[in-house]
């Protein structure tokens, strides 16, 4: 009865980590790193979002996907009614003990990459609030703030929960029948709660609402996007207008180079 929940929980947690959302903000998080590198080694924000591409590499690193992506390929993809009380392949205890360890691993790094996302969004718009490096902040801003989004949106961290349950249910059905236990020196947590030290729901709330209440950088911004006068006369536009027409005219290019050909 619960190998059926279990492949659906693997493939739901599959799901929502490998997702386009969570790929495309690491890899636009990792080339804002890479353009600002030379230029802000001792910026706050930049070194805290060091650290939240720090988790995401690490998240990716231990291969989260592929193993429980394994451990469905090792389950039954149809198991009959009939067959409920008969003999069937199951997958082994040390298979589903090294799942679930890497999921708990993985629960951890997604809370710490919360909490990097929320301490270096609260640095990039106290900056902002500065008008210091306002280019890198504002896209440092929006960027985190995405990906933070992202992961709850996706209930990433609250699919790994809900696989863990069903991971050590199915561990201890397993060990019943056949001891061959992996890991040994650890006890696998009944609450992942209490492993992970917080209450999940209540820290993301708790978070979002520090998010929501940081002081916006309205000023700086009403002073870059200042808006025209709405008394504007039209034959200042079309001198405006003719102005730029003449400019425009009077510009020479000093060479016809095709810019399609490589130039040595």
């Amino acid at each position: 009865r619960w190998l059926p929940a279990l492949r659906r929980r693997c493939g739901l947690a599959v799901k929502r980590l490998s997702g386009m959302g969570l790929a495309a903000e690491g890899r636009v998080l990792r080339a804002v790193l890479y353009v600002y590198h030379n230029r802000l080694l001792r910026h706050r924000p930049y070194l805290a979002l060091q650290q939240v591409e720090q988790c995401l590499k690490r998240l990716w690193k231990m291969n989260l996907v592929g193993c429980i992506e394994t451990l469905a390929g090792l389950i039954p993809k149809q198991v009959n009614e009939p067959q409920a009380h008969a003999e069937c392949l199951v997958p082994s205890q040390p298979m589903l003990e090294t799942v679930a360890l890497k999921v708990l691993g993985g629960c951890k790094l997604i809370l710490r990459l919360l909490d990097c996302c929320c301490k270096a969004f609260l640095l990039s718009v106290q900056h902002l609030c500065s008008e210091e490096f306002i280019l890198l902040n504002t896209v440092a801003s929006g960027l985190l703030s995405r990906l933070w989004f992202v992961i709850q949106y996706r209930c990433v961290l609250q699919s790994l929960t809900s696989l863990y349950g069903i991971l050590l249910t199915s561990l201890h059905l397993v060990s019943e029948t056949q001891q061959m236990p992996y890991i040994k020196g650890f006890t696998f947590p009944s609450d992942i709660s209490n492993f992970l030290g917080v209450n999940v729901s209540s820290e993301v709330k708790k978070q979002k609402a520090r998010m929501l209440t940081t002081k916006k950088p309205t000023s700086w911004m009403k002073k870059l996007f200042s808006t025209m006068p709405e008394a504007v006369s039209e034959v200042g536009k079309k001198r405006r207008f003719a102005t730029c027409r003449t400019a425009v005219k009077n510009c020479s290019i000093p060479c016809p180079t095709d810019i399609g050909e490589p130039v040595l």
